[in-house]
C-alpha cells in the first residue's frame, strides 16, 4: 500500500496550490481520507477530511473557507485545493487513509500515510 502526496511548493502569501494524493495498492473509495500538516517544531495537526462517499467533509477552523478537499474515486485520488495561503500554512502536508470510511480528525485513527509534500508560504 502506498499513498503519494504531491503538488507542494514555494508560494507567496495569498497564492494557491492544489495538493493531490494518489494511491497504489488500495481502493480509496473504501476509505475516509484526511490531510494533515506538520510545521517544524510543532505537532502534526488535522487540516481536512472527507468520508469514503465524499458526502461528508470536515475542516480545521484555521483553513475553513480557504481549503477544499475533494475526491475522485474513479481516479483513486484525493485532492486538497488551498487558496489565500498564509505563512502559517507552511509545513509538510500528509494524506492519510481511514479504513472505517469516516475521515476522523484524530491522526491515530488512520491506517495508511503518504510521505508528505512540502508547502512553504513566504510573506
Amino acid at each position: 500500500v502506498q499513498l503519494q502526496a504531491s503538488g507542494g511548493g514555494l508560494v507567496q502569501a495569498g497564492g494557491s496550490l492544489r495538493l493531490s494524493c494518489a494511491a497504489l495498492g488500495i481502493t480509496l473509495s473504501r476509505y475516509g481520507m484526511g490531510w494533515f500538516r506538520q510545521a517544524p517544531g510543532k505537532e502534526r495537526e488535522f487540516v481536512a477530511a472527507i468520508s469514503s462517499s465524499g458526502g461528508t467533509t470536515a475542516y480545521a477552523g484555521s483553513v475553513k473557507g480557504r481549503f477544499t478537499i475533494s475526491r475522485d474515486n474513479a481516479k483513486n485520488t484525493v485532492d486538497l485545493e488551498v487558496i489565500s495561503l498564509k505563512p502559517e500554512d507552511t509545513g509538510v502536508y500528509y494524506c492519510a487513509a481511514d479504513a472505517e470510511g469516516i475521515g476522523p480528525r484524530g491522526f491515530l485513527q488512520y491506517e495508511y500515510w503518504g510521505q508528505g509534500t512540502q508547502v512553504t508560504v513566504s510573506s
